[in-house]
């Protein structure tokens, strides 16, 4: 009788929290395979990732964190938003488990739990870094009463001081307003039209819409009188994915942020390779986080503590990326330029702050 084969040696885990089932479950399998390809491309023997549905539910995340950290896993690679990850982070931390959730609200960073989707902090800094690169002293706000109004508006202000620029001019009006009705008084309090003392004019306008108001509000300012250029106006990452802002005679060349296109266009060519079709935007947070978890397990066993890569330059499919102490992020953003009738052109290319802040 042959001897029996020894049992295989126990596995590094880490845990992928994933809406497998849901209104969400199709976005899941995106995720899971952008994680795989992470493990495929970086990973090692001896490491396994542990899927565990989450439902897309806050109570479903946390049930399916402490599964995950009863079953062995080290890091946990998820959930997909702030409600779950705020459920998760409770019982992870507890455990000493990381945490690298998918979402983009920088409110859930926090010792050992780093958000890694693209923050409106993170995009408001690369928009400014840029302006100033240009020559740009003076930034405005508008946007409607919300969160990510406040989230610009403090991302602005953070910003100038950190760069000794003037304090910037920030304008919020309310959410169910038109933006093309309110854009005349808009320019009005934020210093934009010709009447207004060249010292007090913005050289830059971030405006935190998207879509068909980011167009109104555009061409409200256009039709109000204000000179674009000089002004440039700018936007956030989701205009990336708006092609028909290219429309608004008023926003070409206008700015927004968004991934480094060459790393983005190598994953997103692997992806396709790998399953036969696109990735969703953002499998590349997915990959990122794998690709972390898998480095911070290297070499550590399957009772060894995750050696988080703090401070470490790491290349994901978004471009690089860097973890900081208190769950803070950094991302080496591009600039695009909206081109009317052409996809929009690099203006500035993707650059990773040197240090905390720029």
């Amino acid at each position: 009788m042959a001897p029996l084969a020894p049992p295989p040696p126990p596995r590094a885990k880490v845990a992928l929290l994933l809406p497998l089932s849901g209104p969400n479950a199709g976005l899941g399998q995106s995720l899971m395979n952008a994680a795989q390809l992470a493990l495929f491309e970086q990973g090692e023997p001896g490491f396994e990732f542990l899927p565990r549905d989450t439902g897309g539910t806050a109570a479903g995340a946390a049930a399916a964190a402490q599964r995950a950290i009863q079953d062995g896993a080290r890091v946990l690679v998820g959930p997909l938003t702030a409600q779950e990850t705020a459920a998760v982070s409770l019982p992870a931390r507890a455990a000493g488990v990381p945490v690298l959730p998918f979402t983009n609200d920088a409110n859930q960073a926090a010792d050992r739990v780093w958000p890694l989707g693209i923050t409106p902090q993170q995009q408001v800094r690369r928009i400014v870094a840029a302006g100033q690169a240009q020559g740009v002293q003076r930034f405005a706000l508008a946007a409607p009463d919300g969160a990510l109004g406040r989230q610009m508006a403090a991302a602005l202000r953070g910003a100038a001081s950190d760069l000794g620029l003037p304090q910037p001019l920030v304008e919020f009006y309310p959410a169910a307003a038109q933006p093309g009705l309110v854009a005349r008084d808009v320019a009005q309090r934020l210093a934009l039209l010709p009447d207004a003392p060249a010292e007090q004019r913005p050289g830059l306008l971030l405006l935190g819409e998207s879509g068909a108001r980011a167009r109104d509000m555009a061409a409200g300012l256009a039709a109000a009188g204000v000179a674009m250029p000089p002004l440039r106006l700018a936007g956030h990452a989701l205009w990336g994915m708006e092609d028909a802002l290219q429309q608004q005679p008023a926003l070409a060349g206008a700015w927004f942020p968004g991934p480094d296109p060459a790393a983005r266009g190598a994953f997103e060519s692997r992806y396709e390779t790998a399953f036969g079709e696109k990735p969703q935007r953002v499998a590349g947070v997915a990959y990122d986080a794998a690709a972390i978890a898998a480095r911070a397990m290297r070499g550590q066993g399957p009772g060894g503590v995750a050696q988080m890569p703090v401070g470490e330059t790491i290349q994901g499919a978004d471009g690089a990326l860097r973890l900081n102490p208190g769950g803070q992020v950094q991302r080496g953003l591009a600039v695009y330029a909206i081109s009317p009738g052409t996809p929009a052109r690099v203006a500035a290319p993707a650059e990773l702050p040197s240090g905390v802040g720029f």
